[in-house]
Parts: structure tokens; C-alpha cells; sequence
């Protein structure tokens, strides 16, 4: 019982603010450079969403990352992509946890440990407080996997099907 109640206590103090200090408007505008600059390499989709904390719900239910990262990539139309190659890369800064999901058109092609592989070796700049340089690491581990498995042929049209931008929560 203590543990839940720790739990939404540091969820409770995490809020915009936090969220604002961890990632300023010149950090949000590199990371969306990022995306876009990955997105003229491959077809798919990549889209970022970085939390505070979770909602009070959430917690309740006593949801973890995994849970609401999956939630998300629901809300956000992350899997709603045409070739059903996009996806969410979600930070949870009240746990300093990172969630990658794909979507099915990219989970067929991707060994099961390597996601788990790139968040073991994003974690480490996490504890430490490197949100900015954790999240371009994961964008570029989620770009290599893209342009390897769904490049775009010369000339290809690529259609921004989801917003570029970190979608703050």
C-alpha cells in the first residue's frame, strides 16, 4: 500500500511545469527536426509522446508504461498508418520510463528482443536526466529499423499521415 501511494504522490508532483523544464521549446522543435528529417528517408511513421505523469485513473487501475503507451499509440492514430509501419516512442517522465510500440507492419520484420535491446541502452541517459538526447537516440534507433525494412525508392511519395511534433501530455 505504500508503494501505491509513493507512486501517485510523484505522479501527483509532476505536472506541466515539469514537463516544460525537462523539455523546452528548442528541445520539442530539435526532436520534431528529427522526426521529419527521418521521415523523408523511409515510409513509416514515427511519432513521439512524452507524459508528465499518468493520469489519475490510470494509476488507480495501477497501469504501468507498457499499458499506457499501448493506450496511446491507440488515441494518437499511431496505428493507423496506411502500411501499418508507424511508431510511438513514449517517455513517462514521473518513472523515467520509455515504451516503444510498432505496429504490426513493422513488429513482422523486427527481431522480439530488439526493442528491448534499444530501451536498455536509452535508460541509462534517462536516470540520468538526458531526456533531449535519450529521445533522438530512440528516434534514430526507430529510423535505422525503418529505412532498413521501408525505404523510399527514388522519387517515392511519402504523405505525412501523422503530426511530427512531440505530443506533450
Amino acid at each position: 500500500m505504500t508503494n501505491r501511494i509513493t507512486r501517485i504522490a510523484r505522479h501527483w508532483w509532476h505536472d506541466e511545469r515539469h514537463l516544460r523544464r525537462t523539455l523546452d521549446p528548442a528541445a520539442l522543435a530539435r526532436l520534431q527536426a528529427r522526426v521529419t528529417a527521418s521521415e523523408a528517408r523511409h515510409s513509416g511513421e514515427i511519432r513521439v509522446c512524452v507524459e508528465a505523469a499518468l493520469p489519475l485513473r490510470e494509476l488507480w487501475r495501477d497501469a504501468g508504461p507498457r499499458q499506457r503507451a499501448l493506450a496511446l499509440f491507440g488515441e494518437l492514430g499511431v496505428w493507423n498508418t496506411e502500411a501499418n509501419n508507424g511508431v510511438l516512442i513514449y517517455l513517462l517522465l514521473a518513472e523515467r520510463a520509455i515504451e516503444i510500440v510498432a505496429d504490426r507492419g513493422v513488429a513482422h520484420r523486427v527481431p522480439p528482443g530488439h526493442w528491448a535491446e534499444v530501451l536498455a541502452g536509452m535508460r541509462e541517459a534517462f536516470k540520468a536526466g538526458r531526456f533531449e538526447p535519450g529521445l533522438l537516440r530512440a528516434i534514430d534507433a526507430v529510423d535505422a529499423v525503418l529505412v532498413q525494412h521501408f525505404p523510399l525508392a527514388p522519387g517515392q511519395a511519402n504523405p505525412n499521415e501523422l503530426p511530427d511534433g512531440v505530443a506533450l501530455r
